[in-house]
């Protein structure tokens, strides 16, 4: 989680979140998403910065590079001999790369039309969900585990096992997030460490043996850099990081992958002297089984996103430097949590296009596996942070521009559709985005089908026997 206007017993997360320190600028409004908004230019510096055509040329080559790939369709008949001048469409029908937003209110809302509403605009726009797993809510009384159906309703926290049967029903991978946070834990806990330590160990294997085969990825240890130091297994050498990937490591299956995920400032500072990266890199050398770099990018107030845009940090060639570079500690990277604000004058149209040219950096990002929003309809974050308005969708779950804009960029921009013909040898090429395409070929007023998982590490040959 990241953010919230409450205490937890260990530290306020509220006044840091709410308020981060970096300097934002402002942004563009996109016209073609804000054509009947009247909106004030943004500052020079902006365009001078996101509208750079070095910059522009770099990102679009970043994608095409690292998001695309060659790929071939053999055609033969029964008998493996070349099938020549087939007509050849390949349809992309799933991304590789993991389009998310957390779904923490799956199932919450006051009637079956709201649920539906929610659940068809998370499931169009999305294929990745993240799945509270807060110990104050999945253990609010000592014992009291609320992972089935049934349990008593909280909201933003509803028990687990609801996601499990809708994420393998529209084919959606789920993130468990987190396994351990200084914040959001129960009263009851002990502040004794030793105490503590064998709870840790007894939650970590619980959700292991319920949930290591439904939930794909988890989140190890959340924002450990900002940890509070009354939190009892806190250090200042935050040694409490490497003992818990130990433990996860333990219990969690090997087809898991474990993450670690630190807060918004991180993106901002340059590689050699990110403290994050530092962490990372000791983690390694250690032999920790961190498997995936998270990094959030809240902005809980218009005030702070107006600030951040018009100051230095809003800098997309330096961000895209420091994603570039962490490529070298050779892990996916994810942007795991992202609140931009609608609220205030424009307030829509400035967060379509803020969130349009984030997407677009972070997705050519070398080593970005997944992008992650964090509350999909107005009115669903936690107290303290709805006035923001930073859903995709508004408080009738209705598209906000933002949603349209995304719709854009990952459904029509970075989805292939090709047509090509067999050669003579019978093989039809074409270049797409990586993810399952449903490849139909024709000839002779035949049609034959096949489905191929176009992935960045598999084979780029595929076999479509006629």
């Amino acid at each position: 989680m990241s953010g919230a206007d409450r205490s937890s017993e260990w530290g306020n997360e509220a006044g840091r979140r709410l308020c981060p320190p970096q300097r934002l600028a402002w942004t563009v409004v996109l016209a073609c998403l804000a054509a009947n908004s009247a909106f004030a230019r943004p500052p020079e510096a902006y365009q001078n910065k996101w509208r750079d055509e070095a910059l522009a040329r770099r990102i679009d080559g970043n994608i095409e590079r690292f998001r695309k790939g060659d790929a071939t369709i053999e055609v033969v008949d029964a008998a493996g001999r070349p099938v020549p001048g087939a007509e050849v469409e390949a349809q992309q029908v799933g991304h590789e790369f993991l389009f998310g937003c957390n779904a923490f209110v799956l199932g919450q809302f006051k009637t079956a039309e709201e649920n539906r509403r929610y659940e068809e605009a998370f499931a169009r726009l999305f294929n990745f969900a993240t799945v509270p797993l807060y110990w104050e809510a999945t253990e609010p009384t000592p014992g009291e585990l609320r992972y089935t159906e049934g349990a008593r309703d909280i909201w933003r926290r509803p028990p687990v096992d609801r996601f499990v049967p809708w994420a393998a029903r529209e084919g959606i991978t789920l993130k468990g997030h987190p396994l351990l946070w200084h914040a959001y834990n129960p009263s009851w806990l002990p502040k004794d460490p030793e105490a503590l330590r064998a709870l840790y160990r007894k939650r970590f294997r619980e959700i292991a043996e319920r949930y290591g085969d439904a939930i794909r990825i988890f989140d190890v240890v959340n924002e450990s850099l900002v940890c509070d130091k009354r939190y009892p297994l806190y250090s200042p050498d935050r040694a409490y990081v490497a003992w818990a990937f130990a433990e996860a490591a333990k219990v969690f299956p090997s087809r898991c992958l474990l993450m670690i995920n630190e807060v918004t400032d991180y993106n901002f500072l340059p590689f050699e002297k990110n403290p994050y990266v530092a962490q990372i890199r000791g983690l390694l050398a250690q032999g920790a089984r961190v498997q995936g770099i998270g990094l959030q990018y809240h902005f809980f107030r218009r005030a702070a996103l107006d600030a951040h845009l018009a100051g230095p940090s809003c800098d997309p060639g330096r961000m895209l430097d420091l994603y570039e570079k962490m490529a070298e500690l050779r892990l996916p990277l994810y942007i795991t949590e992202i609140t931009i604000p609608s609220a205030g004058p424009d307030g829509e149209s400035l967060q379509a296009e803020v969130v349009r040219d984030h997407y677009r950096l972070w997705f050519s990002a070398p080593t970005m596996a997944g992008i992650t929003w964090w509350n999909l309809g107005d009115g669903t974050a936690v107290q303290g942070e709805n006035e923001a308005q930073g859903g995709l969708l508004d408080s009738a779950l209705r598209p906000k521009a933002a949603y349209r804009a995304l719709e854009e960029l990952i459904h029509r921009q970075w989805t292939t559709r090709a047509k090509v013909r067999t050669d003579a040898a019978g093989v039809a090429r074409f270049r797409g985005f990586f993810g399952k395409y449903q490849v139909t070929a024709r000839r002779d007023g035949q049609t034959r089908r096949l489905e191929i998982d176009h992935a960045s590490a598999g084979p780029k040959m595929h076999r479509l026997t006629w």
